[in-house]
């Protein structure tokens, strides 16, 4: 008996994705898969293994000996490997500096799409990236491509860092280093950035997280009427 639907919501770097993601998740009350944080905890088994993250082979062997899981929990969810929580330690700056290394071996991703599809097999499961509807869950009942100008999201991140405290980047570098990303993401030859067939379309340039929540919500009641 499925739980729920499956809800892949994809698009470029700093759409607001993930923030988007868990609010619908949990208005839902369905689990909120964060493709990243499985990364993060490969990366982070792999640091405290003393292995080297540019050991291609073993870190893929390594992905497909650990199990990932998600729980729900406040004020975020809760990330575990092998049943240990790992919520805070996957966001140190050591793992920040060698996640990207992870994330681009292929046999990494491919186990990572394998546990994604696993979480999502029984419904009730929100999953945001650049490639969800298009590769990992092509049969989602919903789909999602959320947009945004590239200045806008610049923005959006520039006043994000300035809550934060960051200051060292302006506006225009943050936006061409975002317009450099989407260029990256949509030219690279493993899964690339790229709408699928059936997603809607959903540009935020005007709208708050609120009214996107909002929006996809609608789309989702609407399925699951159908």
């Amino acid at each position: 008996m499925l739980k729920g639907l499956q809800v892949a919501i994809d698009g470029p770097a700093s759409a607001g994705k993930s923030t988007v993601a868990k609010q619908v998740a949990k208005r839902f009350g369905y689990i909120y898969c964060d493709t990243g944080a499985m990364y993060r905890s490969v990366t982070l088994a792999a640091l405290n293994q003393g292995i080297d993250v540019h050991n291609q082979a073993a870190v893929a062997a390594l992905a497909q000996r650990i199990k990932i899981g998600f729980e729900p929990g406040e004020p975020e969810q809760r990330v575990f490997v092998d049943g240990k929580e790992v919520t805070a330690a996957i966001r140190s700056n050591e793992v920040n500096a060698n996640v990207s290394a992870v994330a681009a071996i292929p046999a990494v991703r491919e186990e990572m799409v394998a546990q994604q599809r696993q979480i999502a097999a029984a419904g009730g499961i929100v999953m945001d990236g650049r490639d969800i509807g298009t590769t990992v869950l092509p049969n989602a009942q919903v789909k999602i491509f959320l947009v945004a100008s590239a200045h806008e999201r610049a923005r959006r991140r520039f006043e994000e860092n300035q809550r934060k405290g960051i200051a060292t980047t302006t506006l225009a570098e943050l936006q061409a280093a975002i317009e450099r990303r989407d260029k990256l993401d949509s030219e690279r030859s493993v899964s690339p950035l790229t709408q699928a067939q059936d997603a809607i379309r959903l540009d935020s340039t005007h709208l708050s997280i609120a009214q996107v929540v909002d929006e996809i919500s609608a789309i989702i009641k609407k399925s699951e009427a159908n």
